[in-house]
């Protein structure tokens, strides 16, 4: 029997490697995929799309923020994605949770407990550090807003992440191969899903719940 793939992205090689020797030693073999960026993750989702977990650094090339978390979720909902990073905060380890995340490992954790919460994760837990206090600091209005990025498509989510970088219509075009008009269009739509009226809007609520810096009105 082929062994199930987990795909573990980093852009520091040394932890992925923690992360392999960690993987390596849960009882049933796996075969680890590895990634630098959230375009490599993606590469490699598109060629195995039955991965069995994706383990997602917060912060590496090509995922701001949790904009990689909403895209690969909004992609392929029926891979976990599991949040590695380095912020251990109990607000950041909610809102990924929020965000659809079914768990979150500090980078601090020990290779032991590294392999609990991928273990729980693959038998369909949801898993957090137990020394979190993860209802300290809820926010509806923030659990309302990562509802609704969730209610974003793929692409969605990435003419909302270039909106957050401050790119015109034009330039998301081009960044996506698309035309103008298709990009208009997306837009219209990611602001309507969002609840508000504007391009500053929505940044100001990417900003919000740590998704981009709030940056000034765009044109069209």
């Amino acid at each position: 029997m082929t062994p199930e793939t987990i795909i573990v992205a980093d852009d520091h090689p040394l932890f992925r490697d923690a992360l392999r020797q960690a993987i390596e030693g849960l009882e049933t073999l796996r075969k680890v995929e590895m990634a630098g960026d959230l375009t490599q993750v993606e590469a490699l989702l598109r060629r195995d799309g039955d991965a069995e977990l994706v383990l997602l650094d917060l912060n590496m090339p090509g995922n701001n923020g949790f904009a990689g978390l909403l895209v690969l979720r909004s992609a392929y909902p029926g891979i976990p994605v599991v949040i590695v990073s380095a912020t251990e905060d109990a607000a950041t380890v909610r809102r990924a949770l929020d965000l659809g995340a079914s768990g979150y490992i500090p980078k601090s954790s020990t290779g032991e407990t590294i392999r609990e919460a991928i273990g729980r994760v693959l038998e369909g837990e949801l898993w957090a550090p137990p020394d979190i206090d993860l209802d300290s600091d809820l926010d509806g209005e923030e659990r309302d807003l990562a509802a609704r990025l969730r209610s974003l498509t793929p692409q969605q989510h990435r003419v909302l992440s270039m909106l957050g970088e401050g790119l015109l219509n034009k330039q998301i075009a081009h960044e996506l191969g698309v035309s103008e008009a298709t990009v208009k269009a997306h837009v219209s739509a990611v602001l309507l899903k969002l609840g508000v009226d504007s391009r500053t809007q929505a940044v100001i609520a990417m900003a919000r719940i740590g998704l981009a810096s709030p940056a000034s009105d765009s044109a069209s």
